[in-house]
């Protein structure tokens, strides 16, 4: 039975760069996961191995580096452009680049008096810690004349005691979930935002600037948001930053609902006034929705894991 090729991709997978910049005494710290997707005109490397056409996936590692100290690492964004733009355009049989970036946040070493924990306050400036907070994640897309990039952020773990209800739920027969009026709402997030700047013709958006934000406002609505359900708290956090950032045309969300329960402490002769939890981590709700600006094509992965 003939067959004939479908699509295909190839590269280096998780190039592990570390970019420190020194600003005198000053430390600052870059430390990205990047991995290398192109394709184009790659037919006779699968029907006769010939390898004309092929850049090795080693030489897309030591781009990866050189481009590093080249170009530094202003953002993420930045650097997975300059990187796919010089995949497609300095080689003529690739037609199309992907650029995924896992970006990994470090933070100054400092006591609660404001000095560092080592010598003396000038240790501050190169000593630091890897934040146990989210990771930044973007894929840059590029096939020659237009851009795509998703940006986004995974494990981000966020956590309201109160303000939080769940109630009026269809119930049947297998319904045992007792109505909740005042709970603790738990979620890892994981989203993923889409630009809408596709051309060099564009402006190009402040990268740095645009996560920060876009972060915030997720967090101000998280925050803000007398929640009767996670569903409605997810698009609160999906309208808000559509209506801060210009930027932005498109939020995508997985947030596991990270159930606490509370504990019947009755059988020891305690009341349990909404203090004492179980928190269970499977199984777990997993709720999931798509935000856009009015009018705009959701174009964001429904199935973001391995982005």
């Amino acid at each position: 039975m003939p067959t004939i090729l479908g699509q295909n991709q190839y590269g280096k997978a998780e190039n592990r760069v570390v970019k420190i910049t020194r600003d005198g005494d000053t430390h600052h710290i870059k430390d990205l996961n990047v991995s290398v997707a192109l394709s184009g005109d790659m037919d006779d490397v699968h029907y006769s191995g010939s390898n004309a056409n092929v850049l090795p996936t080693d030489t897309t590692k030591n781009t990866v580096y050189a481009f590093a100290k080249e170009h530094g690492i202003e953002s993420a964004e930045q650097f997975g452009i300059h990187l796919a733009r010089h995949f497609v355009s300095s080689q003529e049989p690739i037609h199309r680049a992907r650029i995924r970036i896992e970006e990994y946040a470090w933070e100054r070493i400092v006591t609660s008096d404001g000095n560092s924990k080592f010598i003396g306050a000038d240790e501050v400036k190169h000593s630091f810690a890897r934040k146990g907070m989210e990771t930044r994640v973007s894929q840059i897309t590029y096939d020659g004349e237009r851009w795509e990039v998703i940006s986004g952020l995974k494990d981000l773990t966020v956590m309201n005691s109160t303000n939080s209800e769940f109630w009026g739920y269809v119930k049947d027969k297998y319904t045992t979930l007792k109505e909740a009026y005042d709970r603790i709402l738990a979620t890892d997030v994981s989203a993923r935002w889409r630009y809408n700047w596709t051309s060099d013709e564009q402006r190009m958006p402040n990268w740095e600037k645009s996560y920060e934000q876009a972060r915030k406002h997720m967090l101000q609505a998280f925050a803000e948001t007398y929640s009767l359900s996670l569903q409605q708290t997810l698009y609160q956090m999906g309208s808000r930053i559509i209506n801060s950032r210009s930027e932005i045309d498109e939020i995508r969300f997985s947030l596991p609902n990270n159930h606490h329960f509370l504990v019947d402490l009755e059988p020891f002769g305690l009341k349990n006034d909404n203090e004492v939890y179980f928190a269970a981590d499977r199984p777990y709700g997993l709720i999931e929705a798509t935000v856009l600006r009015d009018g705009v094509e959701p174009k964001v992965p429904v199935d973001m894991t391995n982005l």
